[in-house]
């Protein structure tokens, strides 16, 4: 498996795109402008306590309030609040918390209001992006992520990643975290962290306490609201999280960006410092890689996969749908039991990538093609497992249901990506997908066409203007087929047709 990290810098935002083996599999965007990220923690005010809901609003400079439930408080969260006070009145420096006294933690069915008041001070931690209408989810259950370990303050708990399996392993890792573990934090080690000595996540660990420490010192005399930590910027929190043996290379095109993020590798993967490159070509750095095409093709309503098959994601408010459709491929499987196994297969891989490269969050329904055999079934649902398992965000899948309806949930802390992908249509007011998405269309039918149609002549039919962006310059979209295929097709521009629509044509030798 390789693994790349390509960054676009512009003068207001950055793009990342991260491919594995050449597949686009992740697309973020971070703007100058973006003051509310998963992670950051606000010295925030409490607005208005709502006793029916058990939650409270919450002032953190957002046009629309913060909210934050009494299960979102954490146990420790009168330790917070006695910690807050005394730091506020700058006497109290002692940011370790080796000799603060906790307070006693809250009762997990206890009322928001015995524990919050209307215009007091509280630390809180964005876990959910402003979506939407809504402003941001908010916790107090603070913690600091590094990369080995996270910070937990006020708490005493040690815990080992779920996806470490081995046994001895978490055990080992539990012992070496309970050694450097100061007093008054928790931790929490974290899947990488998995054959790490105890040098490795000791330094982690001083690394999240002076972030810890610095964030102390800007508590007194500060106005709310304030960030007063911030989470790292998207490179070096996708780094952070996924850096491994895979990258091959890191490529971007800001001098300032390259020379930061072979810093930070210097920090957390040294023997991959070499891998971070500088782009210098007057091709955009997307169109080099390939991105750009693949985003076109990524973020319609509807997306082409192999063998002709092809997905149509709806949105709804409350939920997203997926329905897997075969197409109109040539069956070359014995059955169709084997037909409906072999095209799920392919779609559960590009749901997987789907729903990570477009951040869908929620609840998401995917309507499969009906299998009769359990065994199937299964084989399905296990190979939607595997395909998930390199998604990081929180999920959780069902075994598909009576009616064939497999059911996911994954978790959702910041809007989701849409891009546009239509233009402008020609022939009538409104929006058609662009030629490329429309050009994968007519090449997966070009592939099937041919097997059918050995010993003919192939005629394409077509609208004028997409007949011309087939033939245009001498290494044309149309030599490329006849290079792939040795037959030359014969594109026949039809003024009838509408811009969508197209044909093949045989005719005899």
């Amino acid at each position: 498996m390789k693994t790349e990290l390509i960054i676009r810098s512009n003068s207001s935002d950055i793009d990342f795109a991260l491919l594995r083996d050449g597949k686009l599999i992740e697309l973020n965007n971070e703007t100058s402008d973006n003051k509310f990220s998963v992670g950051d923690i606000f010295l925030a005010k409490i607005g208005k306590v709502l006793t029916g809901l058990n939650a409270s609003f919450v002032n953190v400079g957002y046009p629309k309030d913060g909210f934050l439930h009494y299960h979102d408080l954490g146990a420790q969260v009168n330790s917070l609040n006695s910690f807050i006070k005394k730091v506020s009145t700058g006497k109290y420096k002692e940011f370790t918390l080796k000799n603060f006294r906790k307070e006693e933690d809250i009762n997990k069915d206890g009322s928001i209001n015995s524990v919050l008041k209307s215009g007091q001070n509280l630390l809180v931690q964005i876990v959910k992006e402003p979506i939407s209408t809504k402003g941001p989810r908010l916790s107090s259950e603070l913690s600091i992520a590094g990369r080995y370990l996270v910070l937990v303050p006020f708490s005493n708990r040690v815990s080992v990643s779920q996806k470490i399996a081995d046994p001895k392993e978490k055990e080992r890792l539990k012992r070496l975290a309970k050694s450097i573990k100061p007093k008054g934090f928790g931790v929490i080690l974290r899947t990488v962290a998995e054959g790490k000595k105890v040098a490795e996540l000791d330094k982690d660990l001083q690394n999240s306490l002076d972030r810890w420490k610095t964030m102390c010192k800007r508590i007194p005399n500060t106005n709310t609201p304030t960030k007063i930590l911030s989470e790292l910027n998207r490179a070096s929190s996708i780094l952070r999280d996924i850096m491994n043996e895979t990258f091959t290379s890191i490529v971007t095109n800001d001098e300032t960006l390259k020379v930061e993020i072979k810093e930070y590798l210097q920090e957390i993967y040294p023997e991959k410092e070499n891998i971070v490159k500088l782009y210098k070509s007057d091709v955009p750095i997307f169109e080099k890689f390939g991105i750009e095409r693949q985003i076109k093709t990524s973020f319609g309503k509807t997306v082409s996969m192999s063998r002709g098959a092809y997905l149509v994601i709806e949105h709804t408010e409350a939920l997203h749908v997926i329905d897997v459709n075969s197409g109109n491929r040539s069956n070359k499987a014995g059955s169709q039991e084997d037909t409906a196994l072999e095209v799920n297969l392919i779609s559960a891989t590009e749901i997987a990538r789907q729903l990570q490269l477009r951040d869908m969050g929620g609840i998401i329904v995917v309507d499969f093609i009906d299998m009769h055999k359990a065994e199937n079934r299964n084989k399905l649902y296990q190979h939607l497992k595997e395909q998930m398992a390199l998604d990081r965000t929180k999920h959780k899948i069902l075994p598909p249901s009576k009616f064939g309806l497999v059911q996911i949930t994954r978790q959702r802390v910041r809007p989701e990506l849409s891009i546009k992908t239509t233009e402008a249509n020609p022939n009538k007011n409104g929006e058609v997908e662009a030629p490329i998405v429309l050009l994968d269309k007519i090449e997966a039918d070009l592939e099937k066409y041919l097997l059918s149609s050995k010993n003919k002549k192939v005629q394409l039919h077509v609208h004028p203007f997409i007949a011309a962006y087939l033939t245009k310059g001498v290494n044309s979209i149309r030599f490329k087929w006849y290079l792939k295929h040795k037959k030359w097709i014969t594109i026949i521009p039809r003024d009838a047709y509408t811009y969508l629509y197209y044909r093949f044509k045989s005719v005899k030798a």
